[in-house]
């Protein structure tokens, strides 16, 4: 195990224990992309399943939108080397996707919707405790600044959370991982990536402004990204302009 891939597997088990993500006897399904954070993810977590007191159950899944050119068969033959079996979904949602999405838009948004109903209606069907998304600490900082330049409200991408319909858990364990990393150890592991043809085939994605944005102000302040992230768990209510958190009558 490389010094890198040793960080990276600290770094989750430390989000892992501060966010209680994981109790004995667990079922967890891991939401597989192909790409390099999702890979990186159930990688760790195998690790981590393998030494941990606790005992718990990882279950890849991975979802075939029948986008153009999508071809899992490397990957999972990779994964099935690491003892570890991909459930592959099949649903169309692709054409879906091209037809609902206006011309100049961002696929992103209605893509995800249908992507998560589907991993959320399986993760109940087969009453998993979890899941787990491949989203890391950067993913997260660019949730937070979309949110506040885009749709006029402070939110992010917390750890752990409760879906809207109240029937799954969604957790992040890459939550201290900085995107930077994942690049690296992606090289070292040196995994078939499964692309994606759909959202990669677009350009001046709002994602990819604050992306951008924030990896120039990485220049002048290297650790910018840790702390945008420790903000997040240092909210001051008071401070903020928010009704339903602060009475302001009562000042």
């Amino acid at each position: 195990m490389s010094k890198l891939s040793n960080t990276i597997r600290k770094q989750v088990s430390k989000a892992l224990n501060d966010y209680n993500m994981i109790a004995d006897g667990d079922q967890i399904m891991v939401a597989c992309s192909g790409g390099k954070d999702s890979s990186i993810l159930l990688l760790a977590l195998e690790e981590i399943r393998k030494k941990s007191p606790i005992k718990f159950t990882l279950h890849p899944v991975m979802l075939d939108q029948k986008q153009p050119g999508f071809d899992a068969v490397e990957f999972i033959h990779f994964m099935r080397e690491h003892n570890l079996n991909i459930t592959l979904l099949q649903e169309d949602t692709y054409s879906i996707v091209k037809e609902k999405t206006p011309e100049g838009k961002a696929f992103c948004g209605i893509c995800s919707r249908l992507r998560r109903g589907i991993l959320y209606t399986y993760a109940k069907k087969h009453q998993y405790n979890s899941i787990a998304l491949g989203h890391h600490r950067d993913d997260m900082n660019q949730t937070l600044l979309m949110n506040l330049f885009f749709a006029g409200k402070i939110a992010g991408m917390p750890p752990k959370l409760k879906s809207d319909d109240g029937e799954n858990i969604v957790i992040r364990p890459l939550a201290y991982c900085a995107e930077s990393d994942l690049i690296a150890l992606a090289k070292e592991y040196d995994f078939p990536v499964v692309p994606c043809n759909l959202c990669g085939t677009q350009s001046n994605l709002q994602r990819q402004e604050m992306k951008k944005m924030l990896q120039q102000m990485e220049l002048n302040h290297p650790n910018i990204g840790a702390v945008m992230q420790n903000a997040q768990a240092n909210v001051r209510p008071s401070q903020l302009a928010d009704h339903n958190l602060w009475d302001f009558s009562t000042l």
